[in-house]
């Protein structure tokens, strides 16, 4: 999403036991258009963090997410498309709701702002500023882009051209073209936080993250911190709250769009059972308004900032940036419908880095699916429970002499058949899950998609080197190592679907199902590797496997 043109915010909220529950929020969506993979990325986000969360039974958890469905933007796009506000944000709701449905994510609460539980909340809000004397009125003039509804100064623009070819101002990030105004309205006393903004941030060096986002908002408040207009005049932007007690004016959007994050928990009387334990996650070009804006009125109604705030930067389609003008906006639900929604989900956590902007192009999703899902792990799912090899279809017994835990154990020697390679195997596994869940605290699920393909690998390279399909089942010292062949796969083949839920839950749920793992064996918490190597009984050893699910992700065509 760019500055203001479809900005998203999201939420996720967690409860931890002994502690307040912890909101923590993924953007709302501004209603002028339809979602495109941006969108859905920031929401992927939200999702796989929420699941993650879920595997290790921290508590209840909530993904709220919504529509930002006020502005000067979408009163015009309504009046340009012949129909009212609010049939349009209907309809463009409706879009968002069917995405976010399509692509399976699990959000528990979706705001629109146009609700009155909403509309009560932000008034209150306004409220308890103008009580707190941070507001006045005042004249304000400037260089105002209605896509990115805000005010630009001087630093942020550019000569261009408009519509017609004549010269004009336009911002220096967007290229939208800008108009200068001047109107009488409210201001916040943004000024007066720059110490309270400074210490917070000195206080909490994670609140804001990855960390070129929070030396950025650092730099910002070292330089001039003008007081912001917080309303627009009514007769020119009347779809918005207006002002409690003033009927010229229009609550400004964005502080409209911001309190979403509160009236969600229950504001003004409820929130704090999960207020601010909340992590925000949100594209890099509405970091201001996140980072800076947001946590003053915070600060300002008495309020703590958000826990932390997440920020991921953009998609490119084939090096340009997505723009209706040059007809390269990527439909998610297309996508969703040729690579599949796991394919989907997959491609765009693995390919995406949160502090750099990400390049999408078909050829790369098709490469990268077919590669790491339909061949490499699907491949080694089919292998290893093929009724060829695998006639019993059953979890099969692990042979401890054949993998000791010392290679070179005295007991065991004559009867090893496991090599270096192996046991380098089995102890990037075993260290697999704390990685993952490192990787994911720290914002970095691609990381976490990383090591887990790496190790897939590496099990295909154990399989392949001792070849079970070579081996004869009619001599019983092979018939170990064949079992411990396929048992060692089996065990890696559930650390990974156990791992994947988060970013591809339906494929997870069908390989989990074919290893016969049941519902309640699946969580994070849990989560044990190859008990039988350290001596301990294994409760899956000798389970006959579910009803085979069929091919786990089939390939996609070029």
């Amino acid at each position: 999403p760019r500055a203001r043109p479809c900005p998203h915010r999201s939420r996720w909220m967690t409860a931890r036991p002994g502690a307040l529950r912890k909101p923590r929020s993924r953007p709302i969506f501004y209603a002028n258009g339809s979602p495109h993979i941006g969108h859905l990325y920031s929401a992927l986000l939200a999702d796989a963090l929420l699941r993650h969360r879920r595997l290790h039974a921290a508590g209840p958890v909530r993904l709220c997410t919504g529509t930002d469905e006020h502005g000067l933007k979408i009163q015009q796009a309504a009046a340009a498309a012949g129909t009212s506000p609010a049939e349009l944000c209907e309809r463009v709701s409706g879009l968002f709701r069917q995405a976010l449905t399509q692509a399976a994510v699990a959000y528990t609460d979706f705001t629109r702002t146009s609700e009155p539980r909403h509309q009560r909340a932000v008034r209150h809000f306004w409220g308890v500023l103008r009580d707190g004397g941070v507001l006045y009125k005042g004249s304000y003039e400037g260089w105002y882009c209605t896509p990115e509804e805000s005010f630009l100064p001087e630093s942020q623009l550019a000569e261009g051209t408009d519509a017609q070819g004549r010269p004009c101002k336009v911002s220096l990030e967007t290229g939208h073209e800008v108009h200068w105004m001047k109107e009488e309205n409210y201001m916040f006393r943004l000024s007066a936080f720059r110490d309270p903004l400074q210490n917070w941030l000195q206080d909490n060096p994670r609140a804001i993250f990855p960390d070129p986002f929070y030396q950025c908002v650092l730099r910002w408040l070292d330089e001039d911190l003008p007081d912001l207009s917080v309303s627009r005049e009514r007769n020119r932007l009347q779809w918005g709250i207006p002002v409690p007690g003033d009927p010229t004016q229009t609550i400004y959007v964005w502080v409209d769009a911001l309190v979403n994050y509160l009236s969600v928990v229950g504001y003004p009387e409820s929130h704090g059972a999960w207020w601010p334990a909340v992590h925000h996650i949100v594209g890099k070009d509405i970091l201001k308004f996140h980072a800076l804006y947001w946590p003053a009125l915070l600060l300002a109604a008495g309020l703590e900032p958000p826990e932390r705030i997440l920020v991921h930067s953009h998609w490119t389609v084939q090096g340009q940036k997505m723009s209706k003008s040059l007809g390269n906006v990527v439909d998610p639900s297309v996508c969703m419908e040729q690579y599949g929604v796991d394919g989907f989900r997959y491609f765009l956590l693995r390919q995406g880095v949160p502090e750099r902007d990400c390049d999408y192009y078909d050829e790369k999703v098709v490469k990268l699916v077919n590669s790491e899902l339909a061949d490499v792990l699907g491949g080694l799912l089919n292998r290893s429970t093929a009724p060829s090899i695998n006639p019993s279809n059953t979890y099969p017994r692990f042979s401890e002499p054949c993998f000791p835990k010392v290679l070179d154990s005295r007991e065991a020697r004559g009867k090893v058949r496991a090599c270096a390679e192996d046991y380098k195997l089995l102890a990037a596994v075993a260290s697999l899950p704390a990685q993952v869940d490192s990787y994911f605290e720290s914002f970095q699920i691609y990381k976490a998609l990383e090591c887990i393909a790496q190790c897939v690998r590496q099990t295909n390279g154990f399989f392949q080197r001792h070849r079970p399909w070579k081996l004869d089942r009619r001599n019983a010292t092979e018939q170990l190592w064949l079992d411990t062949i396929l048992h060692v796969t089996l065990e890696c083949l559930r650390v990974y679907g156990t791992l994947l839920q988060p970013v591809v839950p339906h494929m997870a749920d069908k390989l989990l199902s074919r290893l016969a793992v049941g519902p309640r064996e699946r969580s994070l918490s849990g989560l044990t590797f190859l008990a039988r190597y350290d001596g301990k009984p294994c409760p899956f050893e000798g389970r006959q496997l579910g009803p085979d699910t069929g091919i786990l992700f089939h390939r996609l065509d070029k």
